[in-house]
């Protein structure tokens, strides 16, 4: 417990620094004007507030699964617990092109109210659902759609966020900026695993967990109100009605879309869920099935994961402010390859669960995601397609490598143990290496 309290505590200072000292003295920020940075503070915190709630019942969910679902054998309870994980998931697809036409045609300050309003609403049907002893199967449904909501609003929540700070502010403080929001959906995550450490600990009652996780939700969308829609929209929709307006974009709005670009980039968001899924969830049901952990040690040592998480984001909102972002890719992209793909022989070998905490924290520590360089990424997309199609391929990577992964593992460990793993990783990896190749070859032809 002494551990759960010093993180917890080290995660308080970090959100009351990052959301109250942050933007008025970091150097990082002292070029932008009064509404950027109330633009940067405002989106970071409801991007905070987002993945909170999206993540409470993720981290939760090796309680919650048990109360919402049947219970059953072993195997059968993997599949429950992979289909309860992927439902957050497979649908985003599905949210990113309803946000997507809704932050393409009427705007992003619309899209970024939308989705926390209805990430709010779901947390509070999910704070007065009934359990499976309750009323059964239905538990099981209602459950399954309250975390399909979270899932689509989330998917215009992170995208039309970035596109918005994309938008609004100029390199090199673009890049940091962009990447802070990353830092904060990484704070949200913690928070919620934070929350799910104190609840499985004391036994407190997760209902009222979701209903401040709402509460906070709807004070968030309220803020998000004072936003003004981004310079490149406007322009971009100015040009689409009267084609005889300049037009001051890096692309106009009526521009194709590049299919290998929108291909390079699918390949590199894969990466992501693949280091997420091996670090918080495989790592988890090694510890549950090798060590004996309980469901609540898993959440707590998950917490601990998420500490080195949020200091890395910190990390690269400083390094992005003075390297190249693509260089930081490449790096992170070395490290990487080394530890996945030793991924098996590592977990084959350790014979203290304190092992399994260092390869955790290694895999977030260097995953190789598309951050700190979204916002360069996104600048070769045309303005008013650019929200459909990049939320999309967000979301269709996180649900096709979520549902490979979740299911895939549950047989490829079964038949060939550890080392089916790479089935999955050695294929990720090399289409992450043509995606940055790609956007390296489109920034060498642009200068």
């Amino acid at each position: 417990m002494s551990i759960v309290n010093l993180s917890a505590l080290n995660l308080t200072i970090i959100l009351k620094w990052q959301f109250k000292e942050s933007f008025t003295k970091m150097a990082i920020f002292t070029s932008l004007d009064k509404e950027q940075k109330r633009a940067v503070s405002l989106l970071s915190l409801g991007t905070f507030l987002e993945y909170f709630d999206l993540m409470l019942y993720v981290h939760m969910a090796v309680l919650l699964n048990e109360l919402f679902f049947p219970k059953t054998d072993p195997h059968t309870a993997s599949l429950l617990a992979a289909f309860a994980f992927c439902t957050t998931y497979i649908f985003r697809p599905i949210g990113a092109l309803i946000f997507g036409f809704i932050g393409d045609q009427v705007g992003r300050k619309v899209t970024v109210i939308l989705t926390l309003m209805f990430m709010a609403l779901s947390c509070v049907f999910m704070a007065n659902l009934p359990t499976y002893a309750q009323i059964g199967i239905t538990a099981s449904w209602i459950v399954t759609v309250c975390r399909i909501v979270q899932g689509m609003s989330s998917m215009g929540e992170l995208t039309g966020a970035q596109l918005y700070l994309s938008e609004l502010i100029n390199p090199p403080a673009r890049y940091s900026a962009v990447a802070l929001l990353a830092f904060a959906s990484a704070i949200g995550g913690a928070t919620s695993l934070a929350v799910a450490s104190l609840v499985s600990y004391f036994g407190l009652n997760w209902r009222i967990i979701f209903g401040v996780g709402a509460v906070i939700a709807f004070v968030g969308t309220a803020a998000r109100v004072f936003l003004r829609e981004t310079p490149d929209f406007i322009a971009a929709k100015r040009k689409g009605a009267n084609p005889h307006v300049p037009q001051h974009s890096h692309v106009s709005g009526q521009e194709k879309v590049d299919y290998k670009t929108l291909s390079a980039l699918f390949l590199m968001d894969c990466m992501w869920p693949l280091c997420f899924y091996l670090s918080y969830m495989h790592c988890g049901t090694v510890l549950k099935n090798s060590f004996s952990y309980s469901p609540e040690q898993i959440i707590h040592q998950n917490f601990i994961v998420s500490i080195v998480q949020i200091s890395t984001y910190l990390l690269f909102v400083f390094l992005s402010y003075k390297i190249y972002p693509l260089k930081i890719l490449k790096i992170k992209l070395l490290i990487s390859s080394v530890i996945v793909i030793s991924y098996p022989y590592w977990l084959n070998n350790f014979q203290h669960e304190f092992h399994v905490l260092l390869l955790q924290c290694c895999i977030i520590f260097f995953a190789a995601d598309a951050s700190p360089a979204t916002s360069i990424f996104y600048k070769y997309f045309p303005v008013l397609k650019c929200f459909t199609y990049i939320s999309f391929t967000y979301a269709l990577s996180r649900a096709i490598i979520y549902v490979i992964t979740s299911f895939g593992l549950v047989y490829l460990t079964k038949f060939l143990g550890n080392w089916g793993a790479l089935i999955i990783t050695i294929p990720v990896f090399m289409g992450y290496i043509f995606g940055l190749r790609h956007f390296e070859q489109l920034e060498a032809e642009r200068a």
